[in-house]
């Protein structure tokens, strides 16, 4: 009995597999018909019967998908309402004029009839969206005969609604707000006879909602009475003036109007407002506009509590649909619920207006701008704390994650600096906004939103749209709210002080806020006292990047008299904490304030005690921030008294300058070398043990430098190394402070060598270390100079070479034999091979060494191959190095 059971099942559900085939097979033939038809002409009926077979399909088994069903609607629809008006399709032809009247309202019929049958086949909320979703649009075409179509079928679905009503609506009617809010506007219609019958589908769908709210308690009703009471409740339809009307439906179908449908509501309006521009003439569009308009502001003046929870999807809708809009007066209109909310909800409205694309667009800047420029307008004073309050976040989160809210809110404000009513309350929070910004630039210094690109729209023609950076938009703001407060003297200054670049970046952002501040104090910015008093709390906040740029500006305050007011735990004492800060950038500027505080009498003593910890604290600094450390640090130097005590503090900022004269930046090396040798300047006799050790020490620094090859460079090298040899009263050989390359000059580097060993003998070995460590300096200049030195040098040390330092020698030139540049290839292997002769001519290379191949006294250094041993010959150095230089490039 089970199996014959299965085998019947089995045989229905093949039965309905066919029938569905040929359900489809037989709509999509149909489909291609209609779709085949002229959109320009109504010549035949092949449309019509077509849509009549299709509506015989959809009472058959199975029913249709969502998304077949909702194709099948849009296009059947898209065909009929596409046609040109039946006047026109009879003026072209005239001898046909009665038939093609006939056969359009058949065909129009036979349409509204498909969509009868299909709600039938689906009859629930759903099915009823797909089809009334389909109609949408066309109630708002700038063509009278495509309106009045789709409200004509709007209001056949919703009677067959009314009439069958067979399904309840637990989640209320599908789409309501869109839809009566199409209807509303079509009241407003130019053409009457499209007013009234939209304002008939409004009677129809009221009567449908009143029926769904009676059912839920279980109320018996005559439909037909429900709907005539609610014809003589809704009023008739005013042709003089149907805003009447409008307003009148607004108010009675506030029962059935919950959040969406006032934001569905609300949208509808303003798609009416996307075509106004289109429909012919004057006051047509001015009929539309106006219809939009009291919908607008009658629902929101009614409803504006039951919008609270949708403000952002109301705001977004807004911005969507500004795209559309370009008629000036069909754009204020589009506004006006912006500034409705904002007058009673402003910190949501100002929260979705902050979720706006960025960079904003004329669309968004016109969104920040309606907040204030049209009545009702919201609080300037609280909007503008709103926007303070962003601007004190952190674009970005705990978890990591960017957040576009600080950015949002110097964008928002910097539309509403445009507006000169603002401006008074603007200059009561100036202060806290601009330290905000300078904090919010920093923040974003290397902050990237991805997605973000300049708008097509707003980039000049034939440009490329620009990556979006936001750092730069946030400097954007600065300059403009500067501006705004009369600061144009400081902003030209930055302007040319490249000022607004050092901000951008994070190594010099503290320079520019900086220079910004200096240039407020120069200008007598006379907000420069608020200012002030507001920076002493800020400085303890927030983070290091917070912390840094409220010190940079601050520091530069310490310039004012005001400062004497101030006590010395925040001025003198904040300054001397700063120093042992574990940021450098903090170092700096605390240095850079106590050389401020120095200047003044008071101060100067105390100042100058703190000197050797300004200069300690400058150890393992980024050689840009020392540079500009001790460029502070030179007004206190001339300020102190020569004394045997300043010796210390002098060679320990000797000390710090020398391991940035191999810096990879020409500009801070050449501040190191100029520097020290300003320092060597200040020293005075008698020479002690440590400043003897310490200027020593510069000796290989310097020659080495000087032959790097760069000029500048270079010439600082010669006026230092001058500076060093008067103080110390050394005899260098003329041609040491020669800047002359040496390639050609072996000799003259064997006699500078000779000499410096000679002189100071027991630094021979850290002249040695040093040559050695500048053999690994990324410019290749400075490689091979230090090879050649290396060459002459070793030779000069033979009597106090060891075995373990020759080795290191070894190793670093077998190295540089393999050398991506070929110049520092051929000197190792060069200096290989003097070494070697030398080792042998004298007799003091260590037993054993690999180096040792055949003793040879004639050999000499020499580019020559005459004077080498046989060995040396086959192999002679530059084929060797060659060689080397080849596998180099190899690998």
């Amino acid at each position: 009995m089970a199996l014959v059971e299965n085998v019947t099942t089995l045989q229905k559900s093949q039965d309905l597999l066919e029938a569905e085939r040929e359900k489809k097979t037989m709509m999509k033939k149909m489909m291609r018909q209609i779709q085949e038809e002229p959109l320009d002409s109504l010549s035949s009926s092949v449309r019509k019967q077509a849509m009549e077979i299709l509506t015989q399909l959809s009472h058959t088994q199975p029913t249709l998908g969502v998304w077949e069903r909702s194709e099948l609607v849009n296009m059947c629809v898209q065909s009929v309402f596409s046609l040109p008006s039946v006047q026109a399709m009879q003026e072209k032809d005239e001898t046909k004029a009665e038939t093609i009247q006939t056969l359009y309202h058949q065909t129009l019929e036979a349409l509204q009839s498909l969509l009868k049958a299909l709600f039938i086949e689906d009859p629930t909320p759903a099915g009823l969206k797909s089809i009334l979703e389909a109609l949408g649009p066309w109630m708002n075409s700038g063509k009278a005969h495509e309106r009045a179509r789709a409200v004509n079928s709007n209001i056949s679905v919703l009677n067959h609604v009314l009439l069958t009503l067979p399904f309840f609506m637990p989640l209320g009617f599908p789409a309501l707000g869109l839809l009566l809010g199409r209807l509303l506007l079509r009241i407003g219609d130019p053409d009457e006879e499209i007013g009234r019958e939209a304002l008939d589908g409004i009677i129809i769908l009221y009567t449908i909602l009143e029926l769904q709210k009676r059912a839920r308690d279980k109320e018996e009703t005559n439909k037909k009475e429900l709907y005539e009471s609610n014809k003589h409740f809704l009023g008739p339809y005013n042709p003089v003036s149907p805003c009447q009307n409008i307003l009148r439906v607004i108010v009675e179908f506030g029962d059935f109007l919950g959040p969406q449908q006032i934001k569905d509501l609300l949208l509808a309006a303003l798609e009416g407002l996307k075509g106004s521009s289109e429909a012919p003439g004057k006051d047509s569009r001015e009929m539309m506009q106006l219809a939009s308009e009291v919908t607008l502001s009658s629902v929101l003046e009614w409803y504006r509590h039951r919008a609270l929870e949708v403000i952002p999807e109301i705001m977004q809708g807004i911005y969507m649909q500004l795209s559309h809009i370009q008629e000036p007066r069909a754009r204020q209109v589009a506004l006006l619920p912006i500034s409705l909310l904002a007058s009673s909800f402003m910190t949501e409205v100002v929260v979705a207006l902050l979720m706006c694309p960025l960079p904003l667009n004329s669309n968004g800047a016109e969104m920040w701008r309606q907040l204030i420029l049209r009545k009702p307008s919201c609080d300037v004073r609280d909007l503008l704390d709103l926007l303070l309050g962003s601007l004190k976040e952190k674009p970005v989160t705990k978890e990591g994650r960017a957040s576009i809210v600080p950015l949002a809110a110097a964008s928002g404000l910097c539309e509403l600096l445009s507006v000169n009513s603002c401006m008074g309350r603007v200059r009561r929070i100036y202060p806290q906004l601009l330290l905000a910004l300078l904090i919010q630039v920093h923040y974003h210094i290397g902050l990237n939103l991805p997605g973000y690109v300049a708008s097509p729209k707003d980039t000049k023609k034939g440009a490329q749209p620009s990556a979006f950076v936001p750092v730069r938009w946030v400097v954007k703001v600065v300059k403009t709210l500067l501006l705004r407060m009369g600061c144009s003297y400081e902003t030209t200054f930055l302007e040319d002080q490249g000022g607004w670049e050092l901000m951008e970046q994070a190594e010099s952002h503290h320079c520019g806020v900086a220079l910004l501040a200096r240039a407020m104090v120069h200008y007598s910015c006379q907000e420069l006292c608020r200012i002030l008093y507001l920076l002493i709390p800020l400085l303890e906040r927030g983070d290091e990047k917070h912390k840094i740029t409220a010190t940079a500006f601050f520091v530069e305050l310490l310039q004012m008299e005001q400062v004497r007011r101030i006590p010395e735990e925040y001025s003198l004492g904040r300054m001397a904490e700063g120093l042992s800060h574990h940021d450098p950038i903090m170092k700096v500027l605390s240095i850079r304030g106590l050389v401020i505080l120095a200047r003044r009498t008071d101060k100067t003593a105390k100042v100058q005690a703190l000197l050797p910890s300004m200069v300690k604290g400058l150890k393992n600094v980024d050689g840009m921030l020392v540079v500009e450390a001790v460029h502070n640090l030179k007004a206190v130097f001339k300020g102190r008294d020569q004394k045997l005590m300043d010796s210390a503090v002098y060679v320990e900022m000797l000390q710090i300058l020398l391991p940035h004269f191999s810096d990879s930046r020409e500009d801070v090396r050449s501040s190191c070398i100029n520097l020290y040798g300003k320092v060597v300047q200040k020293l005075r006799a008698p020479r002690t043990q440590a400043m003897e050790e310490q200027l020593v020490s510069t000796l290989v620094p310097l020659l080495l430098t000087m032959q790097e090859g760069n000029a500048k460079v270079s010439q600082k090298c010669v006026k230092t190394l001058l500076r060093c040899s008067y103080f110390m009263a050394w005899e260098l050989p003329k041609r040491a402070y020669s800047r002359k390359p040496w390639d050609n000059q072996q000799q003259t580097v064997a006699k500078i060598c000779k000499c410096l060993v000679n002189t100071h003998q027991d630094s021979a070995f850290i002249f040695l270390s040093q040559s050695l460590e500048y053999a690994k300096n990324s410019r290749a200049s400075l490689r091979k100079c230090s090879v050649m030195f290396i060459g002459s040098l070793v030779p000069c040390m033979e009597s106090i070479m060891t075995e373990d330092r020759l080795n290191e020698v070894k190793a670093a030139l077998e190295n540089l034999r393999h050398d991506p540049e070929a110049s520092v290839c051929i000197y190792a292997a060069q200096v290989q091979d003097h070494i070697l002769a030398s080792c042998w001519q004298n007799s003091w290379l260590p037993h054993g060494d690999s180096w040792v191949c055949y003793p040879a006294t004639t050999h000499h250094w020499s580019p020559s191959c005459e004077n080498l041993p046989t060995s040396h010959q086959r192999r002679s150095w530059i084929m060797q190095a060659l060689g080397s230089w080849k596998m180099s490039l190899k690998q």
